[in-house]
């Protein structure tokens, strides 16, 4: 049976983003039969524009399009600047959101969460990327976890050091496989996995 597989990306560009950091984070909560890939190929995407979005598109562009459209389902961590989505991020959703409506993120499960070294946890930044994902067409899930002040909110195992916020984490998670496997036609097999694993 093959793994449920969920598309990791980071908003941040910066080799020791801690939006990364987040998803790695993430990484190691999932249960057993569920893998999370980190994309980390955004910087090589040409600014959208139109003229470009013709047929063969260019080469990342349709790598990032190819690699949504496989995945069972989407965990985007963003950061915040000047209080509204990255630029690489935004630019990313504007490509795999074409074709409408028939794009790689149409009906595809999506879980959004954000890091930045302020103490808001980059809440604006969330809510600007899930509302350009649900116009996009994505399903996405409504559960919200800022990290603030990202700098010191990691262990050196690499695990969220506020309990709350890990709890947070892992229900999101736990919201995103289930919707995820569900979409995949493999719901009822997830939630025997999780009973036997809780037993």
């Amino acid at each position: 049976m093959p793994p449920i597989r969920i598309l990791g990306i980071s908003g941040s560009l910066r080799r020791g983003s801690h939006n990364t950091s987040l998803l790695r984070a993430a990484a190691r909560l999932l249960p057993p039969g569920v893998e999370l890939e980190i994309y980390d190929r955004l910087g090589a995407l040409p600014h959208y524009n139109e003229d470009l979005d013709v047929d063969p598109v260019p080469e990342p562009a349709a790598d990032l399009r190819t690699a949504i459209a496989s995945a069972d389902g989407l965990l985007i961590a963003t950061p915040e600047y000047n209080g509204s989505v990255p630029g690489a991020l935004k630019n990313a959703i504007d490509w795999a959101s074409r074709p409408f409506p028939d794009n790689a993120l149409a009906h595809k499960p999506v879980a959004v969460m954000g890091a930045s070294t302020g103490i808001f946890g980059a809440v604006w930044a969330q809510a600007e990327v899930r509302k350009a994902l649900k116009t996009a067409g994505a399903d996405v899930l409504e559960n919200e976890v800022p990290i603030g002040q990202a700098h010191g909110a990691f262990t050196e195992q690499g695990q969220l050091g506020d309990p709350e916020l890990q709890s947070a984490l892992e229900e999101l998670l736990e919201a995103l496989v289930s919707r995820a496997a569900a979409s995949a036609g493999r719901g009822a097999l997830m939630e025997e996995s999780t009973a036997g694993n809780a037993a």
